[in-house]
């Protein structure tokens, strides 16, 4: 059905397809029109909203329900996901499904509640303590909004951690005609062991811990624990814990970290850019290679794990790298891990205002120029 929608509310209608039965969240701009079009949705469906008193007791309500055997979301921006970090620790520590979305907006502290940023790229990847796993997805359009938000659940509930859909203010706000792709439905109900071993993991290092109130008696802990649930500090049952976490992650990267390539093929620079910025991106090669620039776009649908693959092929050819974000340069820190040095220039804003595309054409000519960090 093709219809006009808003990213936030493409956000909330792809929860609700997707199977999502409760909402535990604190209204903070600009990511308001999800809690409200799910306090509207949900008791009408026979689920749950909950205004809490803030984002901490949100996700920690969250994380309460998906043990219980809901798929539960919040969402959130900047100061609300800061708050969050220790629960979304606990949710990967103790792996239990849940789905947190974060609009950006500028920052750091209360900064700037309706302008766009792209400066939680790091926190959703680093924000809470320790060595875990991360999955953060990036739309860069209404119609992915509704795709990104259906799979982040699936991704969540089969491999039992928190997942971030990570978008900025202005796709949260945006209005597009889109045509929404059809959602798998949710399964019936998790399969989990018997209560004794709920952290024992199959062949994927993915542990299936049975519902709460399903009959079985069972540990969660935000400890370092055994299959059993039950906290220990023996460093080889925590070592393989840490370990085993990260596995499950890397082991999914193939389905997980997904990119988009844009005239690549013959690109002397590329460009990387995800959100918004995108979409000024794909407008800036165009607008190059009318001028007689090769340029190309390299556009990461998976900020964590970074598609790290599929970026060497996409510049495999090409002699430089320009990332535009709205930050000072956080997913460039990434980038540079998979380039020689030297060939990582970037074009940077945080002021609270888009990048445009001749912003990205004008930095693309510095750089042919020989300039390395332009903003």
């Amino acid at each position: 059905m093709n219809e006009l929608l808003q990213g936030n509310a493409a956000c909330a209608r792809a929860a609700l397809d997707a199977g999502c039965t409760f909402f535990a969240g604190y209204p903070i701009t600009p990511s308001s029109e999800i809690a409200e079009q799910m306090a509207a949705a949900l008791p009408k469906r026979g689920g749950v909203f909950v205004q809490m008193e803030d984002e901490i007791a949100s996700l920690g309500a969250v994380l309460g329900a998906s043990l219980a055997g809901r798929r539960a979301m919040t969402a959130t921006s900047g100061p609300g996901f800061s708050l969050m970090q220790e629960h979304l620790g606990y949710g990967m520590y103790a792996e239990i499904p849940c789905v947190v979305v974060d609009v950006m907006r500028g920052g750091p502290s209360t900064g700037l509640p309706t302008r766009p940023s792209q400066g939680d790229v790091m926190q959703a990847r680093w924000g809470t303590h320790g060595d875990h796993p991360a999955i953060a997805l990036a739309p860069a359009s209404v119609a992915e909004v509704y795709e990104l938000t259906a799979r982040a659940f699936e991704l969540s509930d089969r491999l039992r951690t928190p997942v971030v859909l990570l978008y900025d203010e202005v796709i949260g706000h945006l209005r597009e005609r889109v045509d929404l792709a059809p959602v798998s439905p949710p399964p019936a109900a998790r399969a989990g062991p018997d209560g004794r071993s709920p952290y024992a993991a199959g062949e994927d290092d993915v542990a299936r811990l049975p519902d709460l109130g399903s009959g079985q008696r069972f540990h969660v802990t935000g400890l370092g624990h055994g299959e059993r649930g039950y906290p220990t500090d023996d460093p080889a049952v925590v070592g393989d814990l840490a370990l085993r976490l990260a596995r499950k992650v890397e082991r999914a990267r193939a389905e997980i970290a997904w990119a988009e390539t844009y005239r690549t093929e013959d690109a002397d620079l590329v460009v990387v850019a995800y959100g918004i910025v995108a979409r000024a991106a794909r407008r800036a090669v165009d607008d190059g290679r009318a001028r007689g620039m090769r340029l190309g776009l390299f556009r990461p649908r998976t900020i964590w794990p970074f598609p790290a693959e599929a970026f060497r092929a996409a510049t495999a050819g090409a002699r430089g790298v320009l990332v535009a974000e709205m930050n000072l340069g956080q997913l460039a820190v990434e980038i540079e891990r998979y380039v020689p040095r030297g060939s990582v220039a970037t074009l940077l804003r945080a002021d609270g205002r888009p990048i445009a595309p001749e912003e990205i054409v004008a930095a693309a000519v510095r750089v042919t120029d020989g300039e390395r960090v332009v903003a």
